[in-house]
């Protein structure tokens, strides 16, 4: 299958919440990998294709929660994996994680 992505994914463990912005639902997660336009999460939450999003990460550095809008693109519920598409191109919040990888040594 030939990649797609536009954006190389970063391996990273990050605390996020959303809110399931079709049911008023929130709920946890924490990402697997972080790219400039996605975000690939495990979660115990249902969420379906498509599903839209508002997901605050909790990035542990001496700012905000990063908030970013998303869609659900893919959803595995037996595993919790889930792929969600961002509306927006994250660039800033991507580098505030690539200066934790960095601080971090990882």
């Amino acid at each position: 299958m030939e990649e797609r992505r536009v954006f190389t994914r970063i391996n990273a463990r990050v605390p996020v919440r959303f809110l399931d912005l079709s049911s008023g639902r929130e709920g946890q997660a924490e990402t697997l990998n972080i790219s400039g336009n996605g975000l690939g999460l495990v979660t115990n939450d249902d969420l379906s294709t498509l599903t839209p999003l508002v997901i605050w990460l909790n990035i542990p550095d001496e700012y905000e929660p990063l908030c970013v809008r998303g869609r659900v693109a893919w959803s595995e519920p037996l595993s919790g994996r889930v792929g969600v598409h961002l509306e927006n191109a994250g660039l800033l919040g991507l580098g505030r994680v690539l200066r934790l990888k960095r601080r971090n040594g990882r």
